[in-house]
């Protein structure tokens, strides 16, 4: 890309992710878990009773984590930050929508209510913190329009070079001028061929043209839409294609660095609550693809729309329980084919390589004529031959005899 490119697109990814932190409001540590609706819609504590995601580590592609957190305390392992400059730890704009994302997906209920902290629907599971944007009030966002726009794709590999097994996005660019960038497809589908499955929020815009988000729109990625507590689609939560499966995104209640919870919305939350998901869906079958894994998240979710799909909520809500169950039953092997036509619709983007012609037996004159045809250009080489033989060049000698090249 261009400079004034890069800068527009990393511009575009932080206004769309600080997009969802707008309406946050307190919410009182004592009440924290009874406000957490989306763990019973998501049936965890049936999952629960297979694996709360031990030995998955899902990586955090976002403002950053607070790793001193009580809530993720001992959960969060060495990130990388490649962003390298703007809000630092005390600043009132560090890694506020990153840590929330994390306690969404793995919290451990360790806050300030003895214990009744934020609880993630993969509480055993690790996060590692890649910082690819800036917080909306972040002081140094202006800066940002001068920095390097491919800190997205660079924490993509980054983080599946460093052991992530699920990489989460709850970010995206769904502007007016939002478009594929070729470096970011290609580092999603290197994260996917080296076997890490992908999450992204299917964007904010529902209320605003349904303008399509990236990374969600990638091949591949699992496409969180957004719902409230009633599995109604949230007004703002992008209907497009390319949604998979619905998750929690309204009144989600979350930690922040400075020690208080908030109730934010988003499909920046679902995308967290889809990944969350999928970590314990890989934790209880870690031999599992992304596409298997994306194939049975579609087959299981629940309240399904008429029709099995629709734009706005994909196949339905996520339901860890039923696709760990599902994911324990011999399958077939053609689970990767099958979630690429349930995610577009066909398997080629385009018409697809040309079919193949039948190729029949030659005519049955075609043979004799062939050979009629050879016997008579082997005599004219021959006589060809012997003409030049008898001779010779005009004022040289005559062709040397053996193989002519």
């Amino acid at each position: 890309m261009t400079r004034p490119r890069r800068s527009r697109a990393l511009a575009a990814v932080t206004a769309a992710t600080a997009f969802a932190l707008l309406p946050a409001v307190p919410a009182h540590a004592d009440a924290i878990r009874d406000q957490q609706w989306g763990l019973e819609a998501l049936h965890t504590g049936a999952a629960w009773q297979t694996t709360r995601g031990k030995g998955i580590t899902v990586a955090v592609l976002d403002t950053g984590v607070d790793d001193e957190h009580p809530d993720l305390a001992g959960q969060v392992l060495p990130g990388k930050d490649l962003i390298g400059f703007g809000a630092e730890r005390g600043d009132g704009s560090w890694a506020l929508h990153g840590t929330a994302m994390a306690g969404i997906i793995a919290g451990r209920g360790n806050g300030p209510g003895r214990g009744d902290g934020v609880l993630g629907v993969a509480p055993e599971a690790k996060i590692l913190p890649v910082r690819v944007i800036l917080e909306s009030g972040d002081p140094s966002r202006s800066k940002a329009r001068e920095s390097r726009g491919t800190a997205l794709a660079d924490g993509i590999r980054w983080a599946t070079d460093h052991g992530a097994d699920v990489i989460n996005l709850s970010l995206g660019d769904d502007s007016e001028s939002a478009h594929p960038e070729p470096g970011e497809d290609a580092a999603v589908q290197y994260a996917l061929g080296k076997g890490v499955a992908v999450v992204a929020s299917a964007g904010n815009s529902g209320d605003k043209g349904d303008r399509a988000s990236y990374p969600a729109a990638y091949p591949g990625v699992i496409a969180a839409a957004a719902v409230d507590r009633y599995g109604t689609h949230a007004a703002f939560s992008t209907r497009r294609w390319y949604a998979t499966v619905s998750a929690p995104g309204v009144d989600i209640v979350v930690p922040n660095p400075d020690g208080h919870y908030y109730i934010e919305w988003g499909t920046s939350a679902a995308s967290a609550y889809v990944s969350g998901a999928v970590a314990l869906v890989r934790a209880a079958h870690p031999g599992l693809t992304p596409a298997q894994i994306k194939t049975l998240l579609t087959d299981t979710a629940g309240n399904a729309p008429e029709g099995g799909r629709d734009d706005a909520r994909g196949y339905g809500l996520v339901d860890p329980a039923a696709a760990i169950a599902a994911g324990a039953k011999p399958r077939s092997d053609d689970l990767g084919a099958r979630a690429a036509e349930a995610a577009y619709g066909k398997r080629y983007f385009g018409s697809g390589p040309d079919p193949e012609k039948e190729e029949g037996k030659p005519a049955g004159w075609l043979a004799p004529s062939a050979g009629g045809l050879g016997a008579v250009l082997l005599a004219l080489a021959v006589v060809l031959w012997r003409g030049r033989n008898n001779g010779g060049r005009s004022g040289g000698a005559p062709f040397p005899a053996g193989p002519y090249r």
